[in-house]
């Protein structure tokens, strides 16, 4: 049996990425508590989270979503990471209220935000090891929240996955909005 590398790649990238949310789903959590919320994206869906990139521009103006956007639909998949709301009861301050139940129900919990971003680092560490091609996305993480992909979560996050003889996901040109070009 011959195998090609090409013909392989999609299958493979996949099965590094359910290690790549392992990574993720083992890493510390503040209290021993896990609230962290992981899922794959991928085929279709990834056109899908680039469609609701390319719409909220016109909510919000950031046009660096319209480059994220593209480069989604240059992925072989998206990881997306999210933490549920739950302030951990440390009254520690780091969200700028003295006590939790001060804090705002629209106020991330700091230690939520800290577990999140621990997640992403073992899972970006692992794409590492793996030798995969990544990029944190802020952009792409609020569409999904937005979708409800992991319901229930805020700080969500992306992590786009390739694997290609040149990383994708950086020297990234803006891109402009195509209804603006026409003008």
């Amino acid at each position: 049996m011959i195998i090609n590398e090409r013909q392989s790649r999609h299958e493979q990238v996949l099965v590094a990425a359910r290690q790549i949310m392992t990574a993720a789903r083992t890493a510390p959590k503040a209290k021993g508590v896990d609230i962290i919320e992981i899922a794959l994206i991928e085929g279709d869906d990834l056109k899908t989270l680039s469609d609701k990139m390319i719409a909220m521009v016109e909510q919000h103006g950031m046009k660096f979503f319209l480059r994220d956007a593209d480069n989604i639909l240059n992925a072989e998949c998206v990881i997306v990471i999210g933490t549920q709301a739950m302030p951990h009861g440390l009254n520690c301050g780091h969200c700028g209220f003295a006590v939790c139940a001060e804090k705002p129900d629209a106020v991330p919990c700091a230690i939520n935000s800290t577990d999140v971003g621990i997640a992403l680092g073992s899972a970006t560490a692992m794409a590492a090891d793996l030798r995969l091609d990544t990029r944190i996305m802020f952009s792409a993480g609020l569409a999904a929240q937005q979708l409800g992909i992991l319901p229930g979560c805020q700080q969500v996050f992306a992590i786009a996955v390739a694997a290609s003889s040149k990383n994708p996901f950086f020297d990234r040109k803006p891109k402009e909005n195509p209804e603006s070009q026409e003008k």
